[in-house]
This record gives structure tokens, sequence and C-alpha cells, in this order.
């Protein structure tokens, strides 16, 4: 077989080059679009046999000039950085990774929990710093246990928190455009509500949506003054489903307790974004799948998409609709 290009879009550094090459099939090789000149983007980009992107923008324009591109590869699950509308057009097929982040987006999302119940970075900050705070905080630090935990959004993601949260001893309820089976209720005994009743019910409130147009700035200043005031948000899934300036807004007057955010409305985020004044805000660079574990599996399942594709079989996980991958020009 002729040794197929990727290109990936995605900025490297030494580290994650050796995790893509040891993840990376026989046959394959890998060039980098962050370390080309633009000649060389211009020369590569019409040769390329497959895409791999994670969060980097890929417009109409750039589609339209990768003639050879067999699909897109979208390695996590949200592909809102990607013109759907151009693949249509262009009848080239976009794949995402399900699953092959679950688990450390759910892991992120408990020690978020954990760490602003806790009070985790002030306890931190003040004891390298001297102050010896052993009961000062207590009256508003909390436990999980015995605690509401609302989710908005049910997918894999979502359901891999539950499981980590009940194992704390929470309640679970939740509310998704799409209601999940019977047997998956029973199995984490999670309780079905509409939007407004997790908002206005629970102590903690994860996000577990993609980036869409109707989800596009959800949670803004009435959802938020739905919450009860003890209560934290925290968002793991994407940064425009939160209005940033209202979540500000009910940080700092009090109208809910604390929130820890990881995804950004744009990213990275401003140096000068207010949320980062505020000491009940945990802020984190969009970090919910970065591990090496998920590295590993995202890859995975990504490369393994392209071996099935040079199989002439259809790539999994399609998310535009278009089944058949573009035949070799």
């Amino acid at each position: 077989m002729e040794t197929r290009k990727i290109l990936y879009f995605d900025k490297v550094f030494p580290e994650f080059k050796q995790v893509l090459d040891e993840n990376k099939p026989e046959g394959f090789e890998l060039w980098y679009w962050a370390e080309m000149t633009e000649e060389q983007r211009n020369e590569k980009l019409p040769l390329a046999d497959y895409l791999l992107v994670a969060t980097e923008k890929l417009n109409e324009h750039l589609l339209e000039q990768a003639k050879n591109a067999r699909y897109i590869q979208k390695t996590g699950i949200g592909y809102d950085n990607i013109d759907l509308a151009a693949t249509e057009k262009l009848q080239l097929p976009v794949a995402n990774t399900p699953g092959g982040n679950a688990t450390g987006v759910a892991e992120l999302t408990i020690l978020l929990i954990l760490a602003l119940y806790r009070k985790l970075p002030t306890l931190n900050k003040a004891t390298k710093e001297g102050q010896w705070l052993m009961w000062e905080l207590r009256p508003t630090s909390f436990e999980m246990e015995g605690k509401t935990h609302g989710f908005i959004g049910f997918g894999n993601i979502g359901r891999e928190v539950a499981r980590r949260s009940r194992a704390f001893g929470t309640k679970i309820v939740y509310y998704d455009k799409f209601r999940v089976s019977e047997d998956k209720e029973k199995e984490l005994d999670a309780t079905y509500m509409s939007m407004e009743e997790v908002l206005e019910t629970s102590d903690m409130i994860s996000l577990h949506i993609p980036l869409l147009p109707d989800t596009r700035g959800i949670i803004g200043s009435k959802e938020l003054q739905m919450m009860k005031s003890s209560a934290i948000l925290i968002n793991v899934s994407r940064g425009g489903i939160v209005e940033e300036e209202a979540l500000y807004h009910a940080l700092k007057d009090r109208v809910i307790a604390g929130a820890g955010i990881d995804v950004w409305e744009s990213e990275p985020t401003n140096s000068d974004n207010p949320l980062l004044t505020l000491d009940q805000v945990i802020a984190t660079p969009h970090i919910g799948a970065g591990t090496k574990d998920t590295l590993d599996r995202v890859l995975q399942i990504a490369f393994g998409n392209m071996v099935k594709v040079e199989q002439g079989e259809h790539p999994n996980h399609v998310v535009n609709g278009i089944q058949e991958a573009r035949s070799l020009r």
C-alpha cells in the first residue's frame, strides 16, 4: 500500500508527537500543520489523504483545498470547529470518537466538584503562604454525600460522571433532549426532570451537551437565577453553552456559590476575563480529556477508522450523515 498522509492541524510538542507515533498504524505518515510555512501548507493540503483535528477550525476555504482528503477525523466529541455545511457540499464525511474521552472528562468533573466544595485552591495557597486555616472555612465547605447532582446532558460522558458521583452518595437527576432508556435510569438510579426542575433542585450542576445553535447560551441570567444560592456549576462541555458575563455577575453577586470552568467562549480565554478574578471559580484550560490514557484511546479509535476506510469500509461514528468516504483521486 502506498503510504497515506495524515494532516494533523493542532499544535504539537515532542511528547505529544511521541504519543501520535506510538498509535499511528503502519503505512501512514503524519504531517503537522502548525509546523508548516504558508508555502508548505499550500503544497501539502491538497495531497493529504486524511484530515485529523482536535480544536482548530476547519473552514470552507481550507476544506476546498483538501482535494484528496477521504474524510475528516475529529478527536473528541464536539465538532463545532468544523464547517459541516461545507463538508456536506464537498461530500466529505466527518467522524468523531465517542466514548474515548469519557473517563477523563468524568474524573475532572468530580475533581472540580470536590475542589470547590472543599475550597482546595484557597487552602493550598494559604497553607503555602504560612496561613493555617484549620477552622475558618469549615462552615462553607461541604461533602458530596446527600447532595443532589443535576445533569444537563446525559450521554456517554454524563452517565460516566453519574456513576462516579453516585459512589459519593449523591442523588442523580438529569435533563436531556433525548431521555435515556428505563434500564439506564434504573442502573444509575437517575430521575428524569425538565431542565428548569434540574436547575431549581440541584446542589451541583454539570453540563454535558454539545455546542449547537439551540444550546448556545442555554445557561444565562434566567437559568442561573433558578439555581440555589449554595449551588455550583461545572462546565466541561463547550464554553458557548454558558453566557460568561451572566455567570460572572451571578458569582460576584452570590446568586450561586461557585463554578468549575474547563471550557470557554473563546479559547484560550483572555487573561483579563473577569471570571479569572473570582476566588470561587476554578479555571482550567480545556483539559477534560487531558490524560495519556484518553489520548491513547482516542487515537486508537481515530487511526482505527482510517484503517477501516483503507479496507473499503465506512468510517465509524460519522456525524454529518455522509457515510461513504471520498474515493482517492
